[in-house]
C-alpha cells in the first residue's frame, strides 16, 4: 500500500513530517533515484534517499526501542554549539535508520529517557491525547503539607495553563532531604519542578523512573541503555493501536563494533609501548 513519502520517512525515524515536507521541497528527497515532490506516494517495494543517504524501505525497517539513563549535564539535543555532551553521543549506529527521543529531560534532570527507530511509535507515546504516566522520583527541599499534596493534586494556574500531578507519595528521607515520587500525563518543559515552585518550595533533586509502562532498572548505570524486548515493544505498540512490526537486536552488531574499537585501542597502545 502506497503512503505519501513524507509520513513514511517520519514512521522510519528520519524526522518530523513537518521537516520531511521541507526536504522534499528543497530536492533533497529521491525515490528510485529521481527527486521527489511534496505529494508524491510511495511503495514498500522503492528505494529512498535522503541527501544521498540510502533509507530502508518500510517493510525492512524493525522497530526498535532502548531505555537510556540520562545523566545530569547532557542535553537532549543532536549536536550542541556550545560542545556539550548530548544523550545521542553513546547510542548504538543503525546503518539507514536513527533514533528518535521519546520526549525529552532537561539537563538538569535525570533518569529514563526512550528511543525508538520508530518515528509514529515515538509521537504516539508523546501525544497529550495518549495520556500516558510519566512518574519522577522528586528530592524536595523545604516544608511540605497536606495543603500543598492537594493543591497539586487538584491543579495549579502555571504560565501556560493548568498543571496537576495525577499521584503524589512520599517516598523516603526527611527534612531537607525528603523524596516523593509524583506521576504527571503530559511533558510540558520543566513542568514537575515548576509545580513544586508554585508551593514555594525548590527541587533540588529530579529523576525519571518510568514512562507508561516502562521502569527505570535499577541495574542501568548512568550513561549506559539496554534494549527493550520483542515482547515489551509490541506491548507497547498494541496499546497504542499500532500494528507490529518485525523486531531485531541491535546487541550483536553493537557489541562487535565495541569490541572491535577496543582491540584497536590495545593495538595502538602497544605499538606506542614498543616505540619509548
Amino acid at each position: 500500500m502506497s503512503e505519501r513519502i513524507q509520513k513514511v520517512l517520519a514512521s522510519l525515524g528520519v524526522g518530523s513530517r513537518r521537516q520531511m515536507e521541507t526536504y522534499i521541497e528543497a530536492g533533497r528527497v529521491k525515490v528510485d533515484g529521481l527527486v521527489a515532490k511534496l505529494g508524491d506516494k510511495v511503495e514498500p517495494s522503492q528505494e529512498l534517499e535522503v541527501d544521498g543517504r540510502k533509507i530502508k524501505a518500510p517493510h525492512l525497517a524493525f522497530r526498535r526501542v532502548i531505555a537510556y539513563n540520562k545523566p545530569e549535564g547532557e542535553i537532549c539535543t543532536r549536536e550542541d554549539p556550545e560542545g556539550r555532551k548530548t544523550v545521542f553521543d553513546k547510542l548504538p549506529k543503525i546503518p539507514g535508520e536513527r533514533w528518535v527521543a521519546v520526549g525529552r529531560l532537561d539537563i538538569n534532570t535525570s533518569g529514563l529517557l526512550l528511543f525508538t527507530t520508530d518515528g509514529e511509535l515515538a509521537n504516539k507515546m508523546m501525544h497529550p491525547s495518549t495520556q500516558i504516566e510519566r512518574e519522577y522520583a522528586v528530592r524536595v527541599l523545604g516544608d511540605v503539607n497536606i495543603d500543598m499534596i492537594n493543591r497539586m493534586h487538584e491543579g495549579v494556574e502555571l504560565e501556560d495553563g493548568i498543571a496537576k500531578f495525577t499521584d503524589i507519595q512520599e517516598f523516603a528521607g526527611s527534612g531537607a532531604n525528603t523524596w516523593y515520587h509524583v506521576v504527571i500525563m503530559e511533558g510540558r518543559n520543566r513542568e514537575v519542578r515548576r509545580l513544586w515552585e508554585s508551593q514555594g518550595v525548590k527541587v533540588s533533586r529530579l529523576k525519571r523512573v518510568r514512562y507508561g509502562s516502562v521502569f527505570m532498572d535499577s541495574s542501568l548505570r548512568a550513561g549506559t541503555f539496554i534494549e527493550l524486548d520483542r515482547k515489551t515493544i509490541d506491548g507497547i505498540a498494541v496499546s497504542l493501536d499500532l500494528p507490529k512490526k518485525p523486531w531485531e537486536s541491535i546487541m550483536r552488531g553493537f557489541d562487535e563494533g565495541a569490541k572491535r574499537k577496543m582491540t584497536n585501542q590495545r593495538t595502538r597502545r602497544r605499538e606506542n609501548n614498543r616505540g619509548r
